[in-house]
């Protein structure tokens, strides 16, 4: 048999897609270390290496825009309609050249999360293709369309894009991306904790109490107005941060050894403080890990997290001013119980992985 090989898009887009999409990658190859994984994406290395233990190929590619974004909650709506249009310009010539890549290098299946032009490339390319994800691009800019007119032919367009899918792994907490023609429900995806408690609290000489040991993370892209300040009024907590460019403080601990990833501090924390973001809330649910996150009325993907995260975790969902203009006394506030006690099943990763691998190995 020739070795099955995997091409994997994902998003131009934060941080989030690539660390869900690296997680279900490690699964495929876990599963079956014989796979070629071949990464399309300008995620860097280092955040992809974090997740996928054994070898892979990155093709430093972006067919997609996302959101023109300066940080992890300010998005430039007009910067990011100018790049589509460029994009849909260009798609010919993106296409071609994927394709061309695609059967010089026998590539059996595209997995994509979610560049719309994924699917016409594998159509194009006459193999497979399938796509994971809680929501789609066109949901995020029709809802941009009575500001912006033109996002709605952007999300036609994407609509048709598609629609050319083969299979679409519809993860937890989604809208209902009715674009897609066959739709399959998984369960959450996401890494897996490196360490046991005991071991994090050792390794990173957390003294304070789980009760009072709180996670902050805002994504790939960080958030620069964190009102840092208030941490003094909580002399007695520790907060750990993944973001380099923080005050020193006594209570705050930024982490920046590669090998730690913020799923692996989450099971030692009492709660994470986040905005709203698929990847941060999956793993939360994974582990069963208290969310608190800001609103976010401007991105339509925020509602759907914050409405569907409060059936399976206890939460609390801060208004904006609550968190940067406020005393943060939300930290001595109760959490809202969750109100569904089973969540969905925390196997997303092994079920796209066995799918993916039943059809490039029957290939």
């Amino acid at each position: 048999m020739s070795r099955p090989i995997l091409y994997l898009a994902i998003t131009n887009h934060g941080f989030g897609h690539a660390t869900r999409g690296a997680s279900v990658a490690a699964e495929i190859q876990r599963q079956c270390p014989d796979v070629l994984l071949i990464l399309v994406t300008t995620a860097p290395r280092w955040l992809l290496e974090a997740y996928i233990p054994g070898d892979f190929i990155l093709r430093p590619r972006a067919y997609d825009i996302g959101v023109i974004q300066s940080d992890s909650i300010t998005m430039d709506k007009a910067a990011t309609l100018a790049k589509l249009q460029e994009l849909r310009q260009k798609q010919n010539e993106i296409i071609a050249s994927e394709v061309n890549f695609i059967l010089q290098n026998r590539v059996g299946l595209v997995l994509a999360d979610i560049p719309p032009l994924a699917a016409p490339i594998a159509k194009a390319a006459g193999i497979p293709c399938y796509m994971m994800s809680n929501f789609g691009w066109d949901f995020i800019y029709r809802d941009w369309s009575d500001e912006y007119p033109e996002f709605n032919d952007m999300a036609d367009w994407i609509v048709d894009c598609f629609s050319q899918c083969d299979r679409l792994f519809r993860l937890p907490l989604h809208e209902p991306m009715r674009a897609f023609p066959t739709i399959t429900d998984v369960g959450f995806t996401g890494g897996t904790p490196r360490y046991s408690v005991k071991q994090l609290r050792q390794n990173l000489n957390l003294t304070v109490p789980q009760e009072k040991t709180v996670l902050l993370t805002f994504g790939g892209l960080g958030l620069e107005q964190i009102p840092y300040h208030n941490l003094e009024r909580f002399p007695d907590w520790q907060f750990l941060t993944f973001d380099r460019n923080v005050p020193s403080l006594p209570n705050l601990l930024p982490i920046s050894n590669p090998h730690y990833r913020p799923v692996d501090v989450m099971p030692a924390c009492h709660c994470v403080i986040s905005k709203p973001g698929f990847s941060t809330f999956s793993e939360a649910c994974r582990l069963n890990v208290p969310i608190i996150s800001i609103t976010r009325d401007d991105f339509a993907e925020a509602a759907v997290l914050l409405k569907a995260t409060q059936d399976y975790l206890p939460t609390q969902i801060l208004q904006p001013a609550e968190f940067f203009t406020g005393n943060w006394d939300f930290l001595h506030q109760p959490f809202q119980p969750p109100r569904i006690p089973d969540a969905p099943r925390p196997d997303g990763n092994q079920e796209i992985a066995t799918a993916v691998l039943n059809t490039l190995q029957n290939a």
